[in-house]
């Protein structure tokens, strides 16, 4: 298994960003798109597997379930080359101060693949919410099964940062989160074989997850797959979750109440607590290599 320095990883993530950078807006879009829907598919696998598990085996095991399968879709983007927001929220800045690109290509680059995650996200949540979180009978009435159930959860749960000591939490989960999933990018880009990627991506993104931070990508599928599967609960599910805690679950909360405060705390731990602590840490060693 081969194992690159500390030094040629952050190198390595310069170049990668140098290449981000430099593609064309509708390649960053695609990219982006597959990216949100990988991430949606990890999202929506761990709400599926942790469905019922905390009643039985206790908060912190259903958190652990919770945590295991969500990097399905981290270890796709990096294999197969899609484009997410919090990686390039590390990897862009880290090529601005390698390779002196632009900051107005980094923002670029942020702004069009933000855009395909998001696509690529609902998207998904569409597919999930008519599809395997919902039965549909003959006349095409439709009821939310125990997984949908948990998918509107676990959206009502994230849009409840209402007041300012809440968006503080939920800025800190932010930072908390894209600190760990820049840690599982530079660790897959140490090891050039599968099964090393495969490890150095799985322990920091089920570190984070089952921490409970929080993903603004992640959150682009939870929050809408809760909106869209809240649309078939049944009466007495609204009186299980409570009709004003449905209430406030609409589009605009979706942003108010959580992605927006979120990105902002994605954009903080990527680019100042990986990008920057390790371009100040690797600076002359990177010089040297040139």
């Amino acid at each position: 298994m081969v194992f690159h320095p500390p030094v040629a990883i952050v190198a390595k993530a310069g170049d990668a960003g140098k290449y981000k950078v430099g593609l064309p807006v509708w390649n960053m879009i695609l990219r982006g798109f597959m990216a949100g829907a990988y991430i949606a598919m990890g999202g929506a696998l761990a709400t599926v597997c942790s469905t019922g598990v905390a009643t039985f085996l206790g908060a912190g095991f259903g958190k652990l379930i919770l945590g295991a399968v969500f990097p399905v879709g981290l270890i796709t983007i990096v294999l197969t080359g899609a484009e997410l927001f919090t990686g390039d929220a590390m990897l862009a800045p880290m090529a601005a101060f390698i390779h002196k690109v632009s900051w107005a290509s980094v923002v670029n680059l942020w702004i069009w693949v933000y855009i395909g995650n998001l696509i690529g996200s609902i998207v998904y949540a569409y597919i999930m919410a008519y599809g395997p979180f919902t039965g549909w009978d003959a006349a095409g009435v439709a009821t939310v099964n125990a997984f949908g159930l948990s998918a509107v959860k676990i959206a009502v749960g994230k849009v409840s940062y209402t007041s300012g000591a809440a968006m503080w939490s939920a800025f800190l989960k932010g930072i908390g989160c894209n600190w760990l999933v820049n840690l599982a990018i530079l660790l897959g880009i140490c090891a050039d074989d599968l099964i090393g990627k495969f490890f150095g991506i799985w322990f920091p993104i089920m570190a984070f997850v089952s921490s409970g931070f929080e993903h603004c990508v992640a959150n682009m599928y939870f929050i809408p797959a809760g909106i869209m599967t809240s649309k078939f609960l049944s009466p007495d599910q609204i009186a299980a979750i409570g009709a004003e805690k449905l209430d406030a679950l609409n589009w605009v909360t979706m942003w108010t109440n959580n992605i927006i405060v979120v990105t902002i705390g994605n954009i903080v731990g990527g680019l100042f607590f990986v990008g920057v602590l390790y371009w100040v840490a690797f600076r002359k060693e990177i010089a040297a290599l040139k």
